[in-house]
């Protein structure tokens, strides 16, 4: 499939890619896994100390033993697979055009410890709306990019590649794509990323949809920072929402990534175990659909999505350089400040994420907020978990903003 490009003076243009990992990087991978040593059980019946030996235990037999990565390698080269330099980086990306002219151009950016991968179920529903049920007036052109650093897309060289950066590489995506307006979607890094877009409001942003709120009312800003109390006169919903806050972002691994990424990257890139372990550990919600997967039991997750995210991980040697982007936006303690931003933001709550953003901080930090939602279910991985509602959300959160001077 082509892609219709249109791109500034001495850009670079988008070039087909493929996937091939070199069998010995897959036999070489069997053979750690088969030679791990994992620790000894846990002293607890819960997941207090974290990933459980069990769950562990059997994650390993069935990536050593039942695993297949080509399936999942086939998978991604049925789909239009780019790379492009951007700010003298490659950046890869997937772009999936729909059938329907009128659709709306659409970026999806994923987070840690995600991947291209876990928009995958979501391509269909989103491009071909009519296939699945749908009305050709919400289809969408997807665009799917790594984040540098992560799968496909190169490795920063040198510090500087914070979400501020990113957000304006995929703003020069977009349009070397043709597309004269577009919207922007995502939760974690990508959530972060659409909310610095839509402050930077680029001529071509039409709007963001975002399903975790980064961006938050100063005093909770500041009392999550010095790590306090919550502050006084906040609803029960409110009050609730900061103490989810403040347990999540107390979490090891932010702190860890956030100011050692280079020391944890050491552990993430020698042993499978040890890259597998820190990836299943992001919220106590997701480790338990995770493990009830391994458990024989699973919720939106199996056992085969997991681990194709896993492996890409492992195949592209990203753990060290996934973990920068923490410390990369540790370095901007402004990043946030989305007080007063005019672009058209849309919210939508899914009950396992993190923390359940209030209406009353969106209403507060986005004064244009056009689209607000709490979903029936889904967690932090909405898109990878429950695609199907994800996409009737992304729809209904986009619906407002159609018919702008779309080109593509």
């Amino acid at each position: 499939m082509s892609v219709t490009t249109e791109d500034q003076p001495g850009a670079v243009a988008p070039r087909p890619f493929r996937v091939d990992i070199p069998q010995e990087a897959l036999d070489d991978l069997r053979a750690r896994i088969a030679s791990t040593r994992l620790p000894e059980r846990e002293t607890v019946a819960d997941q207090s100390q974290g990933v459980q030996l069990a769950t562990m235990q059997e994650l390993m037999r069935h990536w050593g033993s039942e695993y297949d990565w080509r399936r999942c390698e086939a998978q991604l080269n049925a789909l239009p697979q780019f790379l492009t330099e951007i700010d003298g980086l490659d950046i890869h990306f997937v772009h999936a055009r729909s059938r329907h002219h009128d659709a709306l151009p659409l970026i999806v950016t994923h987070g840690w410890p995600g991947s291209v991968i876990e928009q995958l179920k979501i391509i269909g529903p989103l491009t071909d709306p009519t296939a699945h049920g749908g009305s050709a007036s919400d289809a969408f052109h997807l665009v799917l990019p790594s984040l540098p650093g992560y799968g496909f897309s190169g490795k920063p060289q040198g510090a500087g590649w914070g979400p501020e950066r990113i957000a304006r590489a995929w703003d020069a995506l977009m349009t070397r794509l043709g597309y004269a307006s577009y919207v922007s979607q995502g939760g974690d890094w990508g959530a972060i990323i659409s909310e610095v877009l839509a402050r930077q409001a680029p001529p071509g942003l039409l709007g963001v949809a975002i399903n975790l709120m980064y961006a938050r009312p100063p005093e909770i800003a500041q009392a999550l920072r010095v790590g306090g109390p919550p502050p006084t006169g906040l609803s029960g919903e409110e009050r609730a929402a900061y103490l989810q806050l403040s347990a999540h972002e107390g979490a090891g691994r932010n702190t860890e990534m956030g100011t050692r990424p280079q020391t944890i990257g050491y552990s993430l890139t020698a042993a499978p175990a040890g890259l597998a372990s820190f990836l299943l550990d992001h919220d106590a919600k997701s480790l338990e659909l995770i493990a009830n997967a391994f458990a024989g039991s699973p919720g939106g997750l199996s056992r085969d999505d997991v681990l194709d995210n896993i492996t890409l991980y492992w195949l592209t040697d990203t753990g060290a350089s996934s973990a920068r982007l923490y410390w990369e936006a540790g370095r901007n303690p402004g990043l946030l400040s989305g007080v007063d931003v005019s672009t058209p933001v849309a919210v939508t709550v899914f009950p396992d994420e993190t923390y359940r953003t209030p209406r009353s901080w969106a209403e507060r930090v986005y004064p244009n907020l056009t689209y607000y939602s709490v979903a029936a279910k889904g967690g932090h991985f909405a898109a990878w978990e429950q695609p199907e509602l994800f996409c009737t959300e992304v729809r209904a959160a986009f619906r407002s903003l159609r018919g702008g001077g779309r080109s593509g």
